[in-house]
């Protein structure tokens, strides 16, 4: 993001901060260290049950990249996040989306 961000509008912007909100109001909470991130993305509306079947539950391995999803999520959640030194981060197929946060 830039300081344009703050005045222009752009629909990439406005989705991550609706997300950001999103998270702050679920009250996800983040450890500094000994978390495993689990980023449910819901699979695809156009697929079919046979796909819908074969995928749920395995490896996403398109965009949004792993490292993003992270980073957003410790933006949402964390004032500061240099603190945190210890996280595992994967990506599931899922029927809807959602995030689980758990202890290692």
């Amino acid at each position: 993001m830039t300081q344009r961000d703050k005045w222009a509008k752009r629909p990439a912007v406005l989705r991550y901060r609706e997300f950001c909100d999103q998270v702050r109001e679920a009250g996800v909470a983040l450890p500094e260290s000994g978390a495993h991130i689990v980023f449910h993305l819901p699979m695809p509306a156009s697929w079919s049950k046979k796909r819908r079947a074969e995928m749920l539950g395995k490896p996403h391995q398109q965009k949004p990249d792993v490292d993003n999803l992270a980073k957003a999520l410790m933006d949402a959640c964390l004032a500061e996040d240099q603190g945190v030194w210890d996280v595992r981060v994967t990506k599931l197929w899922a029927v809807s989306g959602g995030i689980e946060v758990r202890g290692i």
